[in-house]
């Protein structure tokens, strides 16, 4: 009989999506049954000690900011251009210090209170490890969804903003020490602990695609966001819509530091060539790196169609 670790997240979202209506499992969040024009999504992540956070990696504040984040950022990723509400349940061990857990739900709050959202309430629990599970609620206006499988052939490839600094984050507080980063600049080292303690979902990057779109270009934006590294979003992007990522060396950010570091948490577009322009210059650090192809493919090098380098982005029961 099949285990868990044999099988990896992808494959065994596959074998469950046989319990939900059709299409229901293929992006960043679910949907329900539109509200007049409106279209409600919703979307559920878990954060679990040991898995996604650390005492010394994270402390108590980051935990719950980065929990919250992670959820906005898939209503981000559909196209929501804010959350409506959240709620959360908490799982712990009975020695958990009130203080703690009460840093969690300040970290919590303050990324909500940024994004006018509200916490709607959840539940409580024991358990041997911490975990906060989270559903968050948002709405889009039924013709302005982002979807995977909403890529053509000849779509630019744009990320709303850099990949590699929140895993950079994660290796600085695993290891400070490390000779390999010694030569960076403390602003940077900075920054990138910033980007893994207090990710920032992109509700600014769809904005600036309203913003930017063309008056000749109807509305078709397929797109997902980068948690678990920008490889593992190509890989998702066109394997849903059938148009192989070929990504071009000359545009970036291509080093293979960036291809597999995971929980940026930034928007993977695909996008017609007229409006990646204009978002691109619309959305200040936003770049293009590469095209959609004509056929299905795992991603390569647009130049001479060699696979990427070797690697593998985050995936659940598998090692990584």
């Amino acid at each position: 009989m099949a285990e868990l670790a044999e099988l990896g997240e992808a494959e065994l979202i596959a074998k469950l999506s046989c319990f939900a209506a059709a299409g229901q499992f293929d992006d960043d969040a679910a949907l329900l049954a539109p509200d007049q024009e409106l279209q409600r999504v919703v979307s559920t992540d878990a954060m679990v000690e040991g898995v996604h956070f650390s005492a010394n990696t994270t402390p108590a504040f980051s935990v719950g900011w980065r929990a919250a984040a992670a959820n906005l950022s898939d209503l981000a990723a559909m196209g929501c251009l804010e959350a409506e509400g959240i709620t959360v349940a908490l799982a712990a061990p009975g020695h958990t210090p009130l203080a703690w857990v009460e840093a969690v739900y300040g970290g919590l709050s303050a990324l909500l209170k940024r994004h006018n959202c509200q916490l709607l309430g959840g539940d409580c629990s024991s358990a041997p490890v911490v975990m906060l599970a989270i559903t968050a609620i948002g709405k889009v206006a039924a013709d302005r969804l982002i979807r995977r499988g909403a890529g053509r052939a000849g779509d630019r490839l744009v990320v709303s903003g850099p990949h590699g600094l929140s895993g950079l984050g994660l290796q600085l507080l695993q290891n400070p020490n490390d000779p390999a980063t010694s030569h960076l600049s403390e602003s940077l080292k900075q920054a990138a602990i910033k980007a893994h303690q207090q990710p920032i979902p992109r509700f600014d990057a769809v904005a600036a695609l309203h913003q930017s779109q063309p008056a000749a270009c109807p509305w078709r934006v397929a797109g997902t966001d980068s948690s678990d590294g920008l490889r593992r979003s190509l890989e998702l992007l066109g394997n849903a819509c059938g148009h192989q990522p070929m990504l071009d060396l000359n545009m970036g950010p291509l080093e293979p530091w960036c291809l597999d570091g995971g929980e940026d948490f930034e928007l993977v577009l695909a996008l017609d060539p007229l409006w990646a322009d204009n978002f691109v210059a619309q959305l200040p650090g936003a770049q293009c790196i590469g095209w959609l192809g004509d056929k299905p493919g795992p991603p390569c090098w647009l130049s001479n169609k060699k696979p990427l380098p070797v690697g593998r982005g985050f995936e659940h029961f598998k090692g990584n």
